[in-house]
């Protein structure tokens, strides 16, 4: 199998990170990158400009039921921030570097910290439907084969050659996550753990579910990885949330399936919550912001 590298320069990135800044008055700090069916946190923005994904200068389009496809900047409790209202996958058939195309020009509009939304299968047995798990680390299953956003040639504008991905996930705001969890009543249903990601779209298979748990994956999906890989690339600061929003098939004899309406009716449920969890710890991140 040959891996084709579709790669975005410098100078494209910032053409169309400086047609939106032309466009808007503000210059945002956190990019927040909304997952299937949580849409709804980009509507906590005010003083909103939204964009069409179709109307920007060499964005993907999102193709996926729940993913809206839409750009919007505004403020969350006076905090500067753009929300992506739908995200891309590899399924979808765009290149790895066309699905991480955003997060660099999050990076070039002034975004110094991201947080990224998905949903996502539980395999730890003790997590719930409806669980929002803190991602501390992830698998990523497609780099084992060769498929990294950071293939082919690179742009030391970005990043380095070789980032450490030891600290991909932000200890400073995974402790702030837990500390507003906690001081919003959340403790019965926040969790900590590790995401594995696939390419999909095709759910799990018993024997993947069960091969995962044994990695040590707490969560499974088909997202995020790449965004986060690409960000601390950039050097912006991570912090990812999994809404849990079904589990995992993990027995031959269970009449039960994953679908994907399953994952957007749990979302709809839990949206309100994870709302605000991260509308309250994007307030906090204006301390952090020096980091």
């Amino acid at each position: 199998m040959f891996l084709v590298v579709i790669l975005y320069s410098f100078e494209e990135c910032s053409a169309t990170a400086e047609w939106l800044l032309s466009q808007i008055q503000i210059r945002p700090l956190v990019g927040i990158v909304c997952g299937s069916g949580l849409g709804r946190l980009a509507e906590m923005l005010k003083d909103q400009r939204t964009f069409n994904y179709s109307d920007i200068p060499n964005f993907p389009q999102s193709t996926v039921h729940g993913h809206a496809g839409r750009l919007v900047f505004g403020t969350l409790k006076g905090k500067p921030c753009v929300c992506m209202q739908g995200r891309f996958h590899l399924y979808e058939g765009y290149s790895i570097q066309k699905v991480t195309l955003p997060i660099r020009i999050f990076k070039l509009l002034g975004v110094s910290t991201v947080i990224l939304t998905n949903a996502a299968g539980g395999l730890n047995l003790d997590y719930k439907v409806g669980d929002i798990m803190i991602i501390k680390d992830h698998i990523n299953m497609p780099g084992f084969a060769g498929n990294n956003p950071l293939n082919g040639p690179n742009d030391e504008r970005f990043g380095i050659r070789f980032p450490s991905m030891s600290d991909a996930y932000d200890k400073e705001l995974l402790q702030l996550a837990q500390g507003v969890g906690a001081e919003l009543g959340y403790g019965n249903f926040l969790r900590e753990g590790v995401y594995c990601v696939l390419g999909g779209p095709s759910f799990e298979t018993i024997a993947e579910c069960r091969m995962m748990t044994k990695l040590g994956a707490d969560a499974v999906g088909m997202s995020t990885v790449h965004e986060v890989i690409v960000a601390r690339h950039c050097g912006m600061r991570v912090l990812a949330l999994s809404l849990i929003t079904n589990q995992a098939v993990m027995n031959y004899d269970s009449q039960e399936k994953a679908n994907h309406e399953e994952v957007l009716e749990t979302g709809q449920l839990r949206a309100e919550q994870l709302e605000r969890l991260v509308t309250t710890m994007v307030t906090r991140i204006q301390d952090h912001n020096s980091a």
